[in-house]
């Protein structure tokens, strides 16, 4: 199985609550992102390989640092953003939540490099231009106010903390409406096996229960629910 058709297995297979439920049986506990981070739109689902991004809160005049990033307007955003790989996906972090970290020529970009989507641990913004562009973007929400005179991206292709998440570049992120998980890249193949037999064992036990078998019983003989 190629990487196209590993991150399409998941995409068209799986949830994240089963496969948070596997990670917890792996002893890997604490692998979903806050729940503040939602898809722009409850149908859309973000499968790919984290390129993580730095960001820091900034003050407007930075023209007199001694650090070349940060006299851009942007940091290394734009480098970030051109340096997107098919099948990746923009993950920022670092800023506090009072500016926009994503927006609708960004997705226009993040497309044109064959990214999978955008998950921002703050806000995204143009809501109804990256909603046309049907581009998988998740965040605390929609809010205007723009990132230049707030925040500069520092850094990319690093590993990065969201609360007490770790994520390393090439890690897979996995979201849906029921949250974001980030499966550790050395246990990706393991945990996609085991979730799709959790998933045929969870049909085995919706049907039982249809047929008439009880909760109780449906658990003894499965060890599902």
């Amino acid at each position: 199985m190629n990487e196209k058709e590993f991150l399409n297995q998941i995409k068209g297979n799986l949830n994240t609550a089963v496969v948070g439920d596997i990670m917890d049986q792996l002893g890997f506990q604490n692998q979903f992102l806050t729940p503040k981070i939602k898809p722009l739109r409850d149908d859309m689902i973000v499968v790919g390989r984290a390129m993580p991004v730095l960001e820091t809160d900034t003050l407007d005049n930075t023209s007199t640092s001694s650090n070349a990033t940060l006299k851009k307007p942007f940091g290394l955003m734009l480098e970030a953003l051109d340096q997107l790989k098919e099948n990746e996906i923009y993950l920022c972090t670092g800023g506090t939540p009072t500016y926009a970290l994503w927006g609708e020529l960004m997705s226009t970009r993040a497309l044109q490099c064959g990214a999978s989507g955008a998950v921002l641990n703050g806000y995204s913004r143009d809501t109804l231009g990256i909603l046309k562009l049907n581009f998988p973007t998740f965040s605390y929400g929609t809010y205007a106010q723009d990132q230049a005179p707030r925040g500069k991206v520092i850094d990319f292709r690093v590993p990065i903390k969201i609360d007490n998440v770790a994520i390393a570049p090439g890690d897979v992120v996995f979201g849906d409406i029921d949250g974001v998980c980030i499966i550790p890249q050395e246990i990706d193949k393991k945990v996609v096996e085991l979730a799709v037999e959790k998933v045929k064992g969870e049909n085995l036990v919706r049907k039982s229960i249809e047929a008439g078998m009880s909760s109780v019983e449906a658990f003894n003989k499965y060890g599902i629910m």
